[in-house]
């Protein structure tokens, strides 16, 4: 589990995924995904294009999270490195 999570870390250091997630936030709120998700269906009571958007931004911000402790790691990596 540890050996994945690392290798997890160390993809997420790339610039290029940043990048792809990015572009990836933005595909998600263009016209054809809200207008896919735009229905007047209700899912446990809440419109689906409210859940959507409520899904789409703990997505992101677990995203964000996952960054954040990717360079936390790539800093300790390196000062680990300098130390020896």
């Amino acid at each position: 589990m540890k050996r994945l999570l690392t290798q997890i870390l160390s993809r997420l250091q790339l610039p290029e995924s940043w990048v792809i997630f990015f572009i990836l936030g933005i595909i998600m709120m263009t016209f054809p995904f809200l207008h896919i998700f735009n229905k007047p269906v209700l899912l446990l009571g809440v419109p689906l294009l409210f859940l959507y958007l409520i899904a789409g931004w703990v997505i992101s911000i677990i995203v964000i999270y996952l960054f954040m402790i990717a360079s936390h790691h790539k800093d300790k990596s390196t000062d680990e490195k300098d130390e020896l």
